[in-house]
């Protein structure tokens, strides 16, 4: 199609294609509501910097990416992490109208993300995570859930998204296995140790007392026997974290705990990537930086020399 024509059809700062992306990286690439709506966000902000400057989504040249990205570094002030998702989501929009054929080439190809400095993930220690599960006496059906969940995500390393999805046939109580359908729609089986085999076992009891006729499929459910929301799951976990004086508390915290712990004690990399569901082993390398940093600290606390 001429470039003529390709201008009169997209009015200007108009992204074309952007329903059509939205349900491939929801459905084909099993991206998480969450990144889904993010990605959208920040290809509309993209779209309404091009209407503001008077260009034409299918003319933009990568020195306008540059103009953009420099717009937004010192006029936004973003952190790297905003920057490196926004050209993420760039890019990816590119490639996607290039296999749709909508477009023949890429702006963004040859345009270099901001580089990410390293952050090595926090964790909870092993006192830390005591003090927890003994800062409520868990003894009503809200609080048995939380302490049920958390000994559950800590045993498992699952992320929140996964175990506020996780449904009652997926666990075996018998064997200790819980079966997790993760990001892209990838089926792991994860071990469970016995005491959270027990605290399951506690939940499911009272599950069955407080509901007896409820045919919801999902394991932990709200006080109305719906499933739970996400919402609620952040809420009680920071409350909880209020009470035992450990603050910024949330559930990936506990995933980040397990993978630290589990390397910390001789688990090998390959294991401990498969437990953790990451499609990359180099995701699950960062653990071992977090490893190395406290066994640093270990040997500067306890060697004898300086």
């Amino acid at each position: 199609m001429p470039k003529a024509e390709r201008q009169e059809k997209a009015p200007v700062g108009s992204l074309p294609g952007l329903d059509e992306y939205a349900r491939y990286i929801r459905l084909e690439r099993g991206l998480s509501p969450n990144t889904v709506e993010a990605y959208l966000s920040d290809l509309r902000q993209f779209g309404l910097y091009l209407k503001d400057a008077g260009l034409l989504f299918e003319t933009v040249q990568t020195k306008d990416l540059e103009n953009y990205f420099w717009k937004l570094k010192t006029e936004k002030n973003l952190a790297a992490a905003s920057l490196f998702r926004k050209m993420e989501a760039i890019k990816s929009f590119y490639v996607f109208l290039i296999s749709e054929k909508k477009m023949e080439k890429s702006p963004a190809a040859s345009f270099r993300s901001p580089r990410m400095p390293e952050r090595l993930p926090k964790t909870l220690s092993l006192s830390e995570i005591e003090t927890l599960m003994r800062a409520e006496d868990f003894n009503s059906f809200e609080k048995l859930r939380l302490r049920t969940m958390l000994e559950l995500i800590y045993a498992t390393g699952m992320r929140a998204s996964e175990i506020l999805a996780l449904k009652s046939d997926a666990i075996n109580f018998q064997d200790g296995w819980v079966r997790v359908l993760g990001k892209g729609a990838k089926e792991r089986l994860i071990p469970i140790h016995s005491t959270a085999i027990a605290w399951l076992n506690r939940y499911a009891k009272a599950r069955e007392s407080r509901f007896p006729k409820e045919d919801s499929s999902e394991f932990f459910l709200s006080r109305r026997g719906r499933k739970l929301s996400r919402v609620q799951f952040w809420r009680e976990i920071r409350e909880l974290g209020k009470k035992a004086g450990i603050s910024h508390l949330h559930p990936h915290l506990f995933r980040h705990s397990f993978a630290t712990h589990l390397l910390q004690n001789g688990a090998d990399l390959r294991s401990v990537q498969e437990l953790l569901g990451h499609a990359s082993l180099s995701t699950t390398e960062i653990y071992t930086s977090v490893d190395r940093s406290g066994l640093k600290k270990a040997h500067q606390r306890f060697h004898p020399r300086p």
